[in-house]
């Protein structure tokens, strides 16, 4: 297994070898060839000591030597994962948090399913209340008031708001007739001046 060479304090070409993970926590020499030397440093004690406890290092070693070289990298990460997952986790390890996300998932779509029916809810709802506008009359006006605001003044559009619920027999309201009603090219309204 490689080793570091930390100069010795004074200077001078020797220097002490420091091993990595693996070799510093089972305490053997170092050999150069050794298949866990590029993934755990000896900074990354605890990390190999974690694979360790869970998978043991002989079967670590195997099951990098299965594994191609350009993906061994990616299969320390994965036990590395699964070792930590196992660890907090005794019983369903990196299972768990799999299982913890679909169940997240679920509710979430669950929770969606509702949220699109009470919308959709609310759409036959605003759909109920145009047609309801659309037999009594106001519908137009209450489309040029949302598209065109400046065609009525406040007070025709509070008396349109606050007497809109007692209009009977198709008949526009007397407030709405008094009104300074100003139609345009795509809404032209006709407000009856006299009711008898």
């Amino acid at each position: 297994m490689e080793t570091t060479q930390v100069p010795m304090p004074g200077g001078g070409g020797r220097g002490v070898h420091i091993p990595y993970a693996a070799c510093k926590m089972l305490r053997r020499k170092c050999d150069s060839n050794c298949l866990l030397s590029p993934y755990f440093p000896s900074e990354d004690i605890e990390k190999f000591a974690g694979v360790h406890r869970v998978f043991g290092a002989s079967n670590v070693v195997k099951m990098i030597q299965m594994v191609e070289e350009a993906n061994r990298e990616d299969t320390v990460k994965a036990l590395v994962y699964e070792a930590t997952a196992r660890l907090r986790d005794p019983v369903y390890g990196s299972s768990g948090a799999i299982f913890h996300l679909q169940k997240m998932v679920e509710e979430l779509t669950s929770q969606l399913e509702t949220v699109t029916a009470q919308a959709s809810e609310l759409q036959a709802n605003i759909d109920q209340l145009l047609s309801i506008l659309m037999n009594v009359g106001y519908l137009d006006i209450f489309s040029t008031m949302h598209h065109h605001p400046s065609t009525f003044d406040d007070d025709c559009t509070h008396h349109l708001l606050q007497h809109h619920h007692h209009h009977q027999h198709n008949i526009i309201p007397d407030t709405v007739a008094s009104c300074d009603i100003i139609p345009d090219d795509h809404h032209l309204i006709n407000v009856p001046k006299d009711h008898n």
